[in-house]
Order: structure tokens, then C-alpha cells, then sequence
């Protein structure tokens, strides 16, 4: 790999740069260095792994940002078992979740997908939705499969109202949504958030049909109705790993040496340029010049890079993610052993009195962290930033400072596991901001991705990878990032 003015020109096909250190600009480096490329991977910060990062707490090594990911594609787990890490995959402690709605705490169906219910019947979804609610929700299996699948776009929140009713997307679907994506229902195109859903009801005949067979990786059954308590209880639809997500991106940095790339953090690129020989992304005044480019950024950023070179990518700028601080608190409060909300609540919009969006009770869901903890000391994660969720009218501001967070934290951990959570409780705290660092996957976002790609693959020496891409999430961007570098390879 070439840097600075004597570096000489790179061989195409040969020598590849990755901008971007994320999670997807390494698997990208690992798909080009498999196939015998000379890499090398720009990072601007002094970190590996984007969102999956990690922080010391209270001498604590813990997840700063995903600390779980989904099980309905064996992407992270064929990763995880190809990095040596299969035996470290772990399912998180069975109590479940709840949310937290205007009128009060409810149990979180375990079997839903974007809080969309698999079964209106369950025992959790009618303590949710009440009677006239889940009559409401079954209907969908009366209705016509084309119903919410004929559009070439739809929102969640249209499909959800259209086949379940509005309870169903008030009560469960806005609480998970906000929590996992910070982002209003209304807002988001199901095929990003949701791929295959739509695709699904057609297939099976119904939402809450379409949402089993996700869940279960495999048919289901195309009408519901009521059963028994317990009888559509699919296993977890996440997993973690023993000592967090985050070893994942050690395992990982770590084979990307035993590989020979060369990865350089604290290096931004400034710009890129196409020339007769391949690329030329500058650094400062350092220049890499390569046969082969792989942008693994942000959407915004990912577009500025390009837009001179492919000046038909700016009309595709995506938004910006929203920005979420996550505040990890770290507490001596016995009363916790209990786990009184199971793993965590997410909060439904306009539940009065909280700002959070979210609290995961992080030893009450991982075995591993609880043993390394011991009886009485708890992981407490809230997260904060709904971009673009509806709030009531008189909702207070969004906390902004560090210590703003805190006591926000304080206050909406004690309300939401009801058990006083004090300062003097505290061991220590940290906040970590993500400044849209989450894709916002808005409508029409599938089809501007699907334009951007082709544009990108029409040079035939670049590709774009990311989770704007993708589609939010570990799972996503494992699973689709190896498969748009194999178009690239020989």
C-alpha cells in the first residue's frame, strides 16, 4: 500500500483501502484480505468497532454501545464461531422486559418482532392491549394479505395501524421502535427495519403470522387465535457473548493482524479521488493509493466522500441518525437482586415523568456480568434521545450534560424498577454519546438504497457498507457486508 508523494502507483485489484473502522469496515477488510488483497483500513478516531465499543466502569470492561444481537440470521454467530468466540455466545436470562406505558408498566410480549405481537393472545399482549385491543389485533387474520403489502413503500406505523389497530402501535410497537431505533413509527420504511415482513404476510396471510415465522426462522401458521399461555413462547430472538459485544471487535481486530492488514486509527480521510490507477484518499498529508475502495462510514459522510467523483450520489444524501447518550450506571443497591422490571422496560412516548427511552438492567439479563458483579451490585443502562418520537404537550427537554444525564438516570432508574436509586448508590458512571450514529432508515429509504448501490457498483472497483446501508443492527451489517465485497473480488 502506497502512502505519500514516492509511494508509486498502486496495483489495481491488488491493494484496497477501507475508510471507515467500524464493525463493517472490518468485515470488509477481513472479506478483501481472505482473497489475498493488501489492506489497509483509515480509522478517524482512536477506536475500533463503532458501535460496538466498550468502556471501563467502575473497573468494569462493558459494552458502550450494542450489547446484544439478533438470532433470526446466523450472521454473528457463524462470525463469532469463525473467531474462535462460538463458545462464548450466551442467551440472555429468561425474565424478559417490560414497557412502560402512560397508564403504567405492562410485561413486554416475548414474541414479537418491532413489538408487533406474534399472538394477540398471549397473556402479555392482552395485559397490554386489553380485550377490545387483542379482539382488535386478530382481526388481522381475517384481513387480505395485501392489505399494508401493495405499496412500494409503507411505514411501520402504517402497517401496524392498518392490520392490528392503533392500540398495537401506541402500546407496543412506538415503546420498541423509540427504544431500538430512537425514532418515531410513523417515521421508518418496515422493509429496513423489518426486511422480509411484508414479504411474509403474503406468504403466510397474516401480520402476526408473518412475525411467527420470523421469530422461528421457519413456517407458521397462517391463522391465530387464543391459546394456551406459553404455547407460541419461541426461544430469545437475541444473544450476547460471555464479557460483551464488544469482544467481538477484539477478536476481530486481532485477525485482521494475524491477516496483515494494516489498521490506522487516528486517520481521517479527507477525500477521495478516482484516477487511471484505482483510488487516491488523502489524510492530512499522507496519500494511500489503491486498485480497489471500500467506504464503511456514516450515510452523510459516506455521500461527501463521493460526491465529487459520483456527483449523481448527492441527490441520495441520507439524513442524519439521531443523536442518543447512553449513561451506564453502576450501583450498590441490593433491592436490585430481585430484578423487579425483568431485563428492562422500554418506554412507551408521553409516559409522564420519564426521559429515558429505555433502561436495559444489564446484570439482570447477563448471567456472565452478574457473576462478575456479585449479589448486590447492579449495570444499569438508560438511553436517551428519541429523534423525532412525539412527546406530550409540557414534555420536559431532552437532559444534554453530562451531569443533566445523571440525575435524569437517577430519577427515571428509581421510577421505572421502583426501587429507590440513589447518588450515594452510585459506584461509578459513565455517558457515552453516539452522534447519529444510529442509520435512520426514513420511507423510501430501501429504494435510495438500492439507487446508491447500483451507482456504486457500475465503477466495479467500490463498494459502500455500513448500517445506513445494511439496515440497523449487528445482525444486518454482518450478514450484508461480506456479500457486497464478494462483487468487488475476482
Amino acid at each position: 500500500m502506497g502512502t505519500g508523494a514516492d509511494a508509486g502507483a498502486a496495483e489495481p485489484g491488488l491493494t484496497a483501502v477501507v475508510v471507515g473502522g467500524g464493525i463493517s469496515g472490518l468485515l470488509a477488510a477481513r472479506e478483501l484480505a481472505g482473497a489475498g488483497i493488501r489492506t489497509t483500513v483509515l480509522e478517524a478516531s482512536g477506536d475500533w468497532g463503532g458501535c460496538v465499543g466498550s468502556h471501563v466502569v467502575a473497573g468494569l470492561t462493558l459494552d458502550s454501545g450494542a450489547e446484544s444481537f439478533a438470532t433470526r440470521s446466523p450472521a454473528v454467530a457463524d462470525l463469532a464461531a469463525e473467531l474462535g468466540l462460538a463458545g462464548d455466545i450466551v442467551p440472555p436470562n429468561p425474565g424478559g422486559a417490560w414497557v412502560q406505558l402512560p397508564d403504567g408498566p405492562r410485561e413486554l410480549p416475548k414474541t414479537g418482532v418491532l413489538g408487533i405481537p406474534a399472538n394477540p393472545w398471549d397473556p402479555e399482549v392482552r395485559r397490554s392491549l386489553g380485550l377490545l385491543g387483542s379482539v382488535r389485533a386478530s382481526l388481522d387474520a381475517l384481513l387480505p394479505a395485501s392489505l399494508g403489502t401493495r405499496a412500494d413503500v409503507a411505514s411501520v406505523s402504517a402497517l401496524v395501524r392498518a392490520r392490528m389497530g392503533r392500540r398495537v402501535l401506541d402500546r407496543l410497537v412506538a415503546p420498541v421502535v423509540g427504544g431500538v431505533h430512537s425514532a418515531d413509527p410513523a417515521l421508518l420504511d418496515v422493509d429496513m427495519v423489518a426486511p422480509g415482513l411484508r414479504a411474509g404476510i403474503r406468504q403466510h396471510g397474516s401480520l402476526a403470522a408473518a412475525v411467527a415465522a420470523q421469530r422461528r426462522g421457519g413456517a407458521a401458521p397462517r391463522k391465530t387465535g387464543p391459546q394456551k399461555p406459553g404455547l407460541q413462547k419461541a426461544g430469545s430472538a437475541v444473544a450476547g457473548l460471555r464479557g460483551g459485544i464488544n469482544t467481538l471487535v477484539s477478536a476481530l481486530v486481532a485477525d485482521l493482524r494475524r491477516r496483515g492488514v494494516t489498521l490506522l486509527s487516528a486517520t481521517p480521510a479527507d477525500a477521495v479521488a478516482r484516477t487511471p490507477q484505482g483510488w487516491h484518499v488523502t489524510s492530512g498529508d499522507t496519500a494511500y493509493d489503491a486498485g480497489l475502495l471500500v467506504i464503511a462510514v456514516a450515510g452523510p459522510a459516506a455521500v461527501g466522500l463521493l460526491a465529487d467523483t459520483l456527483p449523481e450520489l448527492a441527490a441520495r444524501r441520507p439524513a442524519a441518525g439521531p443523536d442518543v447518550s447512553l449513561v451506564t450506571l453502576v450501583v450498590d443497591v441490593p433491592e436490585l437482586d430481585a430484578a423487579p422490571r425483568g431485563t428492562g422496560v422500554l418506554v412507551a412516548p408521553q409516559s409522564p415523568g420519564i426521559q429515558a427511552k429505555a433502561l436495559t438492567h444489564a446484570t439482570a439479563k447477563w448471567g456472565w456480568l452478574a457473576e462478575r458483579t456479585g449479589p448486590g451490585t447492579h449495570v444499569l443502562r438508560l438511553s436517551y434521545g428519541r429523534g423525532g418520537t412525539r412527546h406530550g404537550a409540557g414534555s420536559a427537554p431532552e437532559p444534554e450534560s453530562d451531569d443533566e444525564l445523571f440525575e435524569a438516570a437517577l430519577k427515571d432508574a428509581s421510577a421505572l424498577l421502583t426501587v429507590p436509586v440513589a447518588a450515594g448508590d452510585v459506584l461509578d458512571w459513565d455517558v457515552v454519546r453516539w452522534a447519529g450514529a444510529l442509520p435512520f432508515a426514513s420511507l423510501g429509504h430501501k429504494r435510495r438504497v438500492t439507487e446508491v448501490r447500483e451507482i456504486c457498483a457500475a465503477d466495479g472497483t467500490l463498494a459502500v457498507v455500513g448500517g445506513w446501508l445494511s439496515g440497523n443492527g449487528l445482525a444486518a451489517i454482518v450478514a450484508d457486508t461480506p456479500k457486497q465485497l464478494r462483487s468487488l473480488l475476482p
